[in-house]
């Protein structure tokens, strides 16, 4: 991860297609056209699992039925704690097939039509509920050196619950960091840089003019009118955090 942020090499978010769309053809077509394109481009796929709670197709999944090329550079699978214990070896072995080493492991969005991996399924009986730490550690134990993971660091919650959460995602195995959407200087971030200097850390930029949508993410109402360059923002998260990475979020 850290020659993508020496050869500035940006991250791009891409939703696979929901299982419940009505028009599946245009949706594969539109993730193959993205999925190309960032590959083309020389960029990193980051490809989301069941975003914001909603029931889709898996990354690994898309690509190996549609027969995309993958660079084990260039991908990045997103990966959440709403699977079965099944289905998150399909989704890993997968993965491995076809050469992706690149996880963001994170707890995710969940809803009650989406299962929940249990302490059980993952060894993990000195827990109540299974978070990002306890599959991490499953993944390490199962696929040893097959994955390098990273994991989520929210700068909006409070800092010393965030710092502690992080400090056990590393000793589970994380070995670099996605931020949530930065809009602004963060100083939770500049502190996250200045204790982990030798942690590749990656921005994750806003790039959509519709900032209202990260009233939940920021833990406060942002109103719809509020104007917003997410041109500008990328240039400015460019400036504030040179040896940063930067994922595009849109």
């Amino acid at each position: 991860m850290r020659q993508h942020i020496q050869n500035k090499i940006y991250h791009v978010e891409i939703l696979p297609p929901k299982q419940a769309t009505e028009k599946l053809d245009a949706d594969l077509k539109l993730f193959t056209d993205k999925y190309e394109k960032v590959r083309e481009s020389g960029r990193c796929a980051c490809i989301t699992d069941n975003a914001m709670g909603l029931l889709a197709f898996q990354g690994a999944e898309c690509i190996e039925e549609l027969g995309l090329k993958v660079n084990g550079e260039q991908v990045m699978i997103h990966l959440n704690t709403f699977h079965t214990k099944e289905n998150l070896h399909e989704i890993l072995d997968s993965c491995g097939k076809l050469g992706i080493k690149y996880l963001l492991v994170v707890s995710g969005d969940g809803s009650d039509r989406l299962p929940k991996l249990q302490p059980a399924d993952l060894g993990a009986t000195e827990v109540q509920s299974v978070t990002s730490v306890e599959l991490m550690r499953y993944i390490n134990r199962e696929y040893p050196g097959a994955f390098t993971m990273g994991v989520a660091f929210n700068p909006y919650e409070p800092p010393e619950h965030e710092f502690e959460k992080l400090k056990r995602k590393f000793s589970a195995g994380a070995s670099f960091i996605i931020t949530q959407p930065v809009i602004e200087k963060n100083a939770v971030i500049d502190e996250m840089l200045a204790k982990y200097p030798d942690v590749p850390v990656i921005i994750e930029a806003w790039m959509s003019k519709k900032l209202s949508l990260l009233s939940d993410a920021v833990g406060y109402t942002i109103p719809e009118d509020t104007p917003f360059d997410p041109i500008e923002c990328l240039r400015q998260i460019h400036a504030w955090y040179p040896a940063c990475g930067v994922y595009l979020s849109l």
